[in-house]
């Protein structure tokens, strides 16, 4: 569906969520942008030293994870919270005082009411965990008010909220950072680490998804994650949700770090689920059975082709019922690591891998790349990432999705207290969520091939893929 065509669709779901002059001020319609017409790069930004980084919050729902992270994370403090939904606001508001921290600020009065937070002086960085349309026109208030923006994923849904989110950080020259939690997962830092070690070679492809039954979030109906996020299903066709499972394979490839996304291409299977699920579970006057259309595909499979011409495989699927799975595959010229089950495949002479892998093959002389080896303690014995060595038993203790929560989380306030850059850049979060608004302009064009903007302008070509921080 063109961006165009849409608009009022986003426009009444911004209505239903109770936010809608914020996502009214981004959902313009736009011409053709102007390449050129730039700020200075933020490739790499470095800002000054915190020695303590005060933090708010724009959605205690979805955000509830992330103030969790923040009661416990050294340096950091709570200092705004924002919800328009006073019981979680609430429930937020008890946990800061469970955690022995000080009452923060609280806003809670209308869709306006981040604002209000945005204009004090104790905050330097905001979360944001509000429904999807609202990510970018509160992240670029955020910016515009000198604050640093951290949306959750995806961080825009139309190819002009991506420019809006790249050009407002270059003019204001503050850090725009989307919450991609999985890159911080502890198998995705490993092959991080083996890609990084030059273990597969040189790259050719990668595999991507995010494969999650979703269905019984439409038991959601007034309020909860279901009561907006459902509708995005009857308004668009594409990959809706593409980010967990291609930010870390972006990652490994370097993309908008020597490498960048060039085109993709996308088909959609039958949309057919959601209409089952509501028939069977919900009264035939029921609003979920009271749409005519359910537009998006139960499955979507994207192609993307990379500039130096690796290929991509993006797989969307939250409707049908099937294992969880994200795949995480890279495949390169000296062998292959699959995900779900972990399993690794390569093609080697036993001197040139390392002392705990050489143990692992005994008497052979070569690695089997016909056969998966799915015993993956000797590889992480080998290549855990120096994060995960550090952080890991911590991060698995406070949990968040096996602790990649708490580690982006942890590394985030580090990077801000020592000047360091960001992992992720505005520019990640550009083309990793361009993603889903381009497959579904690829769906309705019959699967033809659509550009992907060079959000960098250039910089990609000259800056070197993210390294192995210690």
């Amino acid at each position: 569906m063109s961006y165009k065509a849409s608009r009022r669709d986003f426009l009444k779901l911004s209505a239903v969520a109770g936010y809608g002059a914020a996502a009214a001020q981004v959902l313009k319609p736009t011409s053709a942008r102007a390449q050129g017409s730039a700020g200075t790069t933020v490739m790499g930004l470095r800002t000054p030293k915190m020695e303590r980084v005060r933090v708010g919050f724009i959605g205690l729902g979805r955000g509830s994870g992330h103030l969790g992270d923040m009661l416990k994370i050294e340096g950091a403090e709570v200092t705004a919270l924002c919800d328009i939904h006073q019981p979680t606001l609430d429930r937020a508001l008890k946990r800061v005082a469970d955690a022995g921290k000080p009452k923060p600020a609280t806003f809670s009065d209308g869709p306006e009411a981040y604002k209000k937070m945005l204009e004090r002086d104790d905050v330097d960085i905001v979360y944001i965990a509000t429904p999807w349309e609202l990510h970018t026109p509160q992240a670029l208030d955020t910016m515009r008010a000198g604050k640093h923006a951290f949306l959750e994923v995806p961080a825009a849904i139309t190819t002009e909220e991506c420019w809006a989110l790249v050009d407002t950080a270059e003019k204001t020259r503050r850090h725009c950072m989307m919450l991609e939690n999985v890159n911080y997962g502890r198998e995705e830092l490993m092959v991080l680490n083996m890609v990084r070690q030059g273990l597969f070679g040189e790259l050719l492809h990668g595999e991507a998804a995010y494969i999650h039954e979703l269905r019984g979030q439409m038991n959601q109906v007034e309020h909860g994650t279901g009561s907006w996020r459902t509708l995005h299903y009857a308004r668009r066709n594409g990959n809706l949700y593409p980010t967990h499972g291609l930010g870390p394979i972006a990652q490994y490839m370097g993309i908008n770090q020597g490498d960048r996304f060039d085109y993709l291409s996308s088909v959609s299977s039958p949309a057919l689920g959601r209409a089952l699920y509501a028939k069977e579970r919900f009264p035939a006057d029921h609003k979920w059975n009271q749409i005519k259309e359910w537009r998006c595909g139960d499955i979507n499979t994207t192609i993307i082709k990379t500039v130096k011409g690796r290929s991509i495989m993006v797989q969307w699927d939250e409707t049908t019922p099937r294992p969880y799975s994200r795949h995480n595959l890279i495949q390169g010229t000296r062998g292959t690591f699959g995900g779900f089950p972990n399993r690794i495949a390569l093609d080697y002479k036993k001197e040139d891998l390392p002392p705990a892998i050489q143990k692992i093959l005994g008497d052979k002389k070569t690695t089997n790349y016909h056969a998966w080896d799915q015993d993956m303690a000797p590889w992480f014995e080998a290549y855990d990432h120096p994060l995960w060595k550090r952080m890991g038993a911590e991060a698995k203790r406070v949990g968040g999705h096996g602790g990649m929560d708490f580690i982006m989380n942890w590394r985030v306030i580090y990077c801000l207290r020592n000047g360091e850059p960001l992992d992720q850049t505005v520019y990640d979060a550009a083309a990793w969520s361009a993603v889903g608004t381009l497959s579904a302009d690829s769906v309705a064009n019959r699967s033809r091939s659509v550009d992907v903007p060079d959000f960098t302008r250039g910089v990609w070509e000259k800056t070197p893929p993210l390294g192995i921080v210690s």
